[in-house]
């Protein structure tokens, strides 16, 4: 059990997203440029929604096999 605990902090640990000001030049000028802020909310919005799916995917096979593992036992 305790080997399984230590696995599931360091996924959980990798799952914590890292503060960064990285961006590329022609995506700040273009958001910094912008006097409503419409284009930034849009792009913020399309990165959520593309980082989302593979959350969702890995948590889908993770309760997969947690639900073998609990049948196997």
């Amino acid at each position: 059990m305790k080997l399984f605990q230590k696995i599931s902090f360091l996924f959980l640990l990798s799952l914590v997203p890292q503060l960064t000001t990285a961006q590329c030049a022609m995506c700040r000028a273009v958001l910094e440029s912008e006097a409503d802020g419409g284009a930034a909310e849009a792009i913020n919005d399309g990165i959520v929604y593309l980082m989302v799916w593979p959350y969702i995917l890995i948590g889908g096979v993770a309760f997969f096999i947690y639900r073998m593992l609990k049948k196997a036992s």
